[in-house]
């Protein structure tokens, strides 16, 4: 079965430099001339605009740069401290179903932070997972995704240990009732590194359990 590539970035990737890169490598895949990739990189402090952002949820324009996605969904922020995985998969070669693809993320998530025992959560009116800290609900991982000619790109970002205070600038995905969180901020150290075997170990875990999705390859 084919193989998909499994790449991480130790320096801070810009935004830009990021979205020109999957823009070719998607183009790739669609060509046949390219494995599949899961990209995990960082990003420099920036705030990031889907196609439903609302001008009114960015707070503080200057605060850092800020960028069109072209994915979907509202302003997220994206910086030090938090694991971006950007996913490019033919989902044509599956079920062809982006609602699904967009579960199977949450669902990677989730068991991902089980193994530090952290109960994450889906929400059916909010994309993203949380988790309920009694007091109010936080987000701990975002989802914006993109699809062309059935070939993913964006994917997921999640809260290791970002500065929380750079989300001040914004409305969050556009929910102002709910907060922020990170793993160090609900008391789970972990290094990048390590984090980076559990997403990998989980991945395997959500798409690969029937082999439809094939193997991976560093």
């Amino acid at each position: 079965m084919q193989e998909i590539e499994w790449k991480i970035s130790d320096d801070p990737i810009p935004y830009e430099k990021a979205l020109a890169a999957m823009e070719a490598r998607v183009a790739a895949i669609r060509d046949g001339t390219a494995r599949e990739l899961v990209w995990l990189l960082e990003h420099p402090p920036l705030y990031t605009a889907g196609t439903s952002a609302n001008i009114a949820d960015l707070k503080e324009p200057n605060r850092f740069p800020v960028h069109n996605a072209g994915r979907g969904g509202q302003y997220t922020y994206h910086g030090p401290g938090q694991r971006i995985a950007y996913v490019m998969l033919d989902l044509k070669k599956r079920n062809a179903d982006i609602r699904a693809y967009v579960q199977d993320l949450e669902d990677w998530v989730i068991d991902v932070l089980s193994q530090y025992q952290i109960k994450g959560e889906k929400r059916c009116e909010r994309v993203g997972v949380w988790v309920d800290r009694g007091f109010r609900e936080d987000k701990i991982a975002a989802i914006g995704v993109r699809v062309r000619r059935w070939v993913s790109f964006h994917g997921i970002s999640i809260n290791v240990d970002p500065d929380l205070s750079h989300y001040e600038g914004i409305v969050p995905c556009g929910i102002a009732e709910h907060g922020v969180t990170s793993l160090v901020d609900l008391g789970i150290p972990v290094s990048m590194p390590e984090f980076d075997m559990e997403l990998k170990a989980a991945f395997k875990r959500v798409f690969l359990k029937d082999g439809a999705l094939g193997s991976l390859s560093s």
